[in-house]
């Protein structure tokens, strides 16, 4: 089945705009091809809106483990930080899919 690496934001209101920018023309397309992803799609929440989810499709769970382990995920952090940094923090999931209807 195939898993995800689901990234979730809280973002300072005051760059919201700035962000959402660079994570649709920079950050997404970046992530994709670095971690040779299957897909990838974003949102912000309904719910409160500071939040942005970030989800990675990848074959196997095995596929997302190699990417958290590897120098292009060190990279892209290492970028989102130096650009970042106290205005968004986030954390990060890895989820095997068990069951889909």
């Amino acid at each position: 089945m195939t898993a995800f690496l689901i990234v979730r934001a809280e973002v300072d209101p005051s760059v919201r705009d700035a962000f959402d920018a660079w994570y649709r023309d920079e950050h997404l397309p970046d992530a994709v091809r670095s971690f040779s992803a299957l897909g990838a799609w974003r949102g912000w929440s309904d719910v409160d809106p500071k939040v942005h989810m970030a989800f990675y499709e990848f074959e196997t769970l095995a596929d997302v483990n190699r990417v958290m382990e590897s120098d292009a995920i060190g990279n892209l952090i290492a970028e989102f930080d130096r650009k970042w940094q106290g205005k968004v923090t986030r954390t990060r999931e890895v989820v095997e899919s068990i069951q889909a209807i």
